[in-house]
């Protein structure tokens, strides 16, 4: 990769806070980012699962979405299973699907980027059907 997710998490977690993404579930954000970020072991994997359960009733939220993705490698390589690289392929596809038309680079880059990573540690192909789309729907010169 050409970033450093946890970088990229803490741009992404502010820029979810300057948009308003959350609404009322920004208090609980903040309290289990602060835990996550500061802990280890399970106390981070409990704050890992709040982010992620409120992650849950906001897909729209873009930047709060992709910090769930950059926080999900972090988690990987704390805690090294395939559970959180398939968790982490799954959170880079609804990203890009759901925010595919918008202008989210660099985010969207490294989406793409961070995918084809938690695809390598689950030893899959980086080439499928859902990153020809990407592709497909990418501009390129001339366009």
């Amino acid at each position: 990769m050409q970033f450093d997710p946890a970088i990229a998490a803490q741009v992404a977690f502010k820029q979810a806070e300057e948009h308003h993404e959350l609404g009322t579930a920004w208090v609980d954000a903040e309290e289990a980012e602060e835990v996550f970020s500061a802990s280890a072991g399970e106390e981070a994997r409990q704050a890992y699962d709040r982010l992620l359960e409120i992650g849950a009733r906001y897909p729209d939220a873009a930047a709060y979405q992709e910090f769930l993705i950059y926080i999900t490698w972090q988690q990987a390589t704390e805690e090294t299973v395939s559970m959180h690289f398939k968790k982490g392929v799954e959170l880079c596809d609804q990203f890009l699907r759901r925010h595919l038309a918008e202008t989210g680079e660099p985010g969207q880059r490294q989406v793409r980027e961070i995918r084809a990573s938690f695809k390598a540690g689950l030893g899959m192909a980086q080439d499928d059907e859902l990153e020809g789309e990407f592709k497909r729907d990418a501009f390129h010169g001339g366009d």
